[in-house]
């Protein structure tokens, strides 16, 4: 509801220098899901700017190319959304600077040592299906490139989508030299291959396909937000990717306070309490009996598979080599 300001209050207003008026203004680079209505961006934006009276403005997009294009001259004072396998290539351009966060608390399957790119949520690749569709799901990943021709699957292009990308190098974890056989394998099942994750997660909603590539986390927002205890990740006993979010400050930001500021709040319970029904993951930094009962309910794998960015990056080409060759066949 608005309010009538009464007129000496206006023409003080009025009078106030323009750069009192003005509150400073921190940009963050962000994939577009984020900065969505239905992604984290609104309520972080919300929180962080309750405690630091500026303005956040989210600059949405591939956030890595872009960086990778402008350099140094850079609008970003701030990344978020960047994943633990494209840090080589944004650690080699030289711009950013440390987080200056203690991580030994972190709530993650495995321990984080990086001083540059700070974890705010994670979760680990899967399948995930519909029961009332898929009565029978796969129960390895041996058995899914075993399942009949007749199941369809829909993936992410590695080429444009992070989490595709990841699916290379979990099969590669998983199959090593063999990593091409087994694409050959999944290829026939593969209705479609999307540009991003929404897309392929809009085929499956829609019943499209019977399997989609996504998260273990998933099936949480189908429980929490639709009432739908239908939708399950489908748990192998190969193992699991890791998928970790992370953020950076530029080093060449004109805000460098602010940033260092919302570097600090990641880890707030503020932020982090935020990321489970915000980002529909596992936050990177919240005792596990601090999580909605969904998430707690979630079955998780046995063993989680993770490369070091440096691996991560060395196999990166040769990986999607494999792909396509098993994709243009």
């Amino acid at each position: 509801m608005r309010h009538a300001i009464p007129a000496a209050l206006a023409v003080a207003a009025m009078a106030l220098p323009a750069a009192a008026q003005e509150r400073p203004e921190l940009t963050a680079y962000a994939p577009d899901y984020f900065a969505s209505d239905w992604g984290p961006g609104p309520r972080i934006e919300a929180g962080f700017e309750a405690a630091c009276n500026c303005d956040l403005v989210f600059v949405t997009g591939d956030v890595l190319p872009r960086l990778l294009l402008e350099g140094e001259s850079t609008r970003a004072d701030v990344v978020i959304g960047l994943n633990t396998d494209q840090t080589a290539r944004a650690r080699a351009t030289g711009l950013f600077a440390p987080h200056r966060q203690d991580t030994a608390a972190l709530t993650m399957p495995v321990a984080w040592t990086d001083d540059i790119f700070l974890p705010f949520n994670w979760s680990e690749l899967a399948f995930v299906y519909d029961e009332t569709r898929l009565a029978t799901p796969p129960e390895s990943f041996a058995a899914l490139l075993d399942a009949p021709d007749t199941l369809k699957i829909a993936l992410q292009d590695p080429r444009s989508s992070s989490a595709g990308l990841a699916m290379l190098l979990w099969v590669k974890h998983i199959y090593g030299d063999g990593a091409e056989a087994a694409w050959a394998k999944l290829a026939p099942k593969v209705l479609t291959v999307t540009r991003g994750w929404s897309e392929a997660y809009g085929l499956f909603t829609d019943g499209e396909v019977d399997m989609v590539l996504s998260y273990t986390t998933s099936p949480a927002y189908h429980v929490i937000a639709e009432g739908d205890t239908t939708k399950h990740a489908a748990i192998f006993p190969e193992g699991h990717y890791l998928y970790t979010e992370l953020a950076a400050q530029l080093a060449g930001s004109d805000q460098p306070e602010l940033a260092q500021a919302f570097m600090d709040y990641i880890l707030s319970p503020d932020f982090q309490g935020m990321i489970a029904e915000a980002n529909w993951s596992y936050p990177a930094k919240l005792p596990p009996e601090d999580l909605p009962q969904a998430f707690r309910d979630l079955p998780r794998p046995a063993t989680t598979l993770f490369y070091s960015e440096a691996e991560a990056e060395a196999l990166r080409q040769p990986a999607l080599d494999e792909w396509l060759r098993a994709f243009t066949r």
